[in-house]
């Protein structure tokens, strides 16, 4: 039997089954708060819709940050991601949005977000954003 932790209680996602899409990122408590170090989240089942045509776009997403308090939660972020799967949007706003999104919900130390966008009309295009200053140990 799994005992209940306070540290879980805001995570509704997590463990619940016929989940949908939701553009709300779950957090749970840093408990190495004193010491920097790197969280790496990347995909490659991201998603959305060019804005002008609705042809759909393919990502790779890497997330790369340093907690303070908080850390994000996998699923809540898979969710999010999730949400823009029939919305349309340019890579450059995407990655901006996923950026404050991101620093909004964890108030992080230092954030990298960096969206690699498949090639369509021979065009690849690739989108960083980054929050912070990051610490030696980040690269």
């Amino acid at each position: 039997m799994i005992d209940v932790n306070p540290e879980h209680e805001n995570l509704s996602q997590l463990g619940k089954g016929g989940t949908h899409p939701k553009r709300e990122l779950e957090t749970f408590p840093n408990r190495n708060p004193e010491r920097d170090y790197v969280v790496e989240l990347q995909t490659s089942e991201f998603t959305c819709l060019c804005p002008k045509t609705g042809q759909p776009d393919f990502a790779d997403i890497l997330i790369r940050y340093v907690p303070d308090e908080k850390i994000v939660e996998s699923k809540s972020l898979k969710l999010y991601f999730w949400t823009f799967r029939d919305e349309g949007v340019f890579h450059e706003h995407f990655t901006n949005l996923l950026l404050d999104d991101l620093v909004s919900a964890l108030n992080p130390r230092w954030c990298r977000v960096e969206v690699i966008f498949n090639a369509r009309g021979g065009i690849g295009i690739t989108v960083s954003a980054e929050h912070g200053t990051p610490p030696p140990s980040a690269y």
